[in-house]
């Protein structure tokens, strides 16, 4: 039997209705959110704080998953690829949402089109770090030593084409020298082999190296952003050491898969946004060596665009290139 009008009306308001329903009664279950590298490096570090922060806040049950592989490609692939309901998500970063698409000749996912940004919740730079041990003091010790031996000093990064690693190309091009580069399959390992000075010098992101520098074990000889770390006030910046106008860093965010309902979206972001509003949060993470962030799906989803731009560029000159 066919609808009257009035009918076709109340079935258009009802299935309007949905996502607002919807979005009133998320979350009705834990989130999980995967985390696309090992613990203990600074994306897992991030993704712990800012959820622990959110679930004091609202009560909801976060579930952090790691899961590394292919530079970040196989965790971000698979929230793309996930039920678009809210109840996967993924802490990306950088590298494996503005370098990767340049990077590997096929990516399994668009960052620009399965995936929708909540918000960006920090940015952090790099530091460049030896054994505390190492005979460099300096950054200037250690390019002298490069330049002395090209190819002989080496430098390890949590992996092939992540921040860390392109960074230190754009460090060898500002200051002449070749170093040669060891990749890693995360931060855990490469901690271990330059603080046991198996490898002369790290760069890595400020949080995943910022307690082993507190301890003791590591010397930090710049940090790539443009103003010096403040929980590291005696570290200059790379511009500092010599290199004007040299500014490096990653950002984390927050995404889903695109077909999440908006309403869902806006709650996660106004959630997010809340929480890094509070003074102990912003404390936790600067104690970390990262910068609070915040803003809106709209503001994360410009950055994404413009800096797979430039780090697209960087990849193409570095020549890097992974299948």
């Amino acid at each position: 039997m066919l609808l009257d009008r009035r009918q076709l009306l109340a079935a258009a308001l009802a299935a309007a209705c949905v996502p607002a329903a919807l979005a009133q009664s998320y979350p009705a279950k834990a989130i999980k959110v995967i985390v696309p590298f090992p613990p203990g490096g600074g994306t897992d570090i991030i993704a712990r704080e800012v959820t622990q922060k959110v679930s004091t806040a609202t009560g909801w049950t976060f579930v952090i998953d790691n899961r590394p592989g292919a530079g970040g490609n196989l965790g971000v692939d698979a929230v793309a690829k996930s039920p678009a309901d809210g109840y996967t998500l993924v802490l990306g970063q950088t590298s494996n949402l503005a370098i990767n698409p340049t990077l590997y000749a096929k990516l399994p996912y668009n960052p620009l089109k399965d995936l929708a940004p909540i918000a960006m919740v920090a940015t952090a730079p790099l530091a460049i770090v030896v054994s505390s041990t190492s005979p460099y003091k300096t950054l200037a010790d250690l390019v002298s030593a490069a330049k002395a031996k090209p190819g002989a000093v080496n430098f390890a990064s949590p992996g092939n084409g992540t921040v860390a690693h392109l960074t230190g190309e754009l460090f060898q091009k500002a200051a002449a020298v070749r170093f040669q580069h060891i990749p890693y399959k995360g931060a855990n390992q490469a901690l271990n082999d330059v603080i046991g000075g198996q490898v002369d010098m790290y760069m890595a992101s400020v949080p995943s190296v910022l307690q082993q520098i507190r301890n003791g074990k590591l010397r930090p000889l710049a940090v790539s952003s443009s103003k010096r770390v403040d929980d590291l006030p005696q570290t200059p910046t790379v511009a500092e050491a010599g290199y004007k106008g040299f500014d490096a860093a990653t950002w984390f965010g927050f995404l889903a898969p695109v077909a999440t309902p908006k309403d869902v979206v806006a709650r996660l972001n106004t959630e997010l946004n809340k929480a890094l509003q509070q003074p102990d949060l912003r404390k936790r993470l600067g104690e970390e060596g990262a910068d609070p962030a915040g803003g809106t799906p709209e503001q994360f989803a410009a950055l994404m665009r413009e800096d797979m731009q430039r780090w697209g560029k960087v990849v193409k000159e570095s020549g890097a290139k992974l299948d």
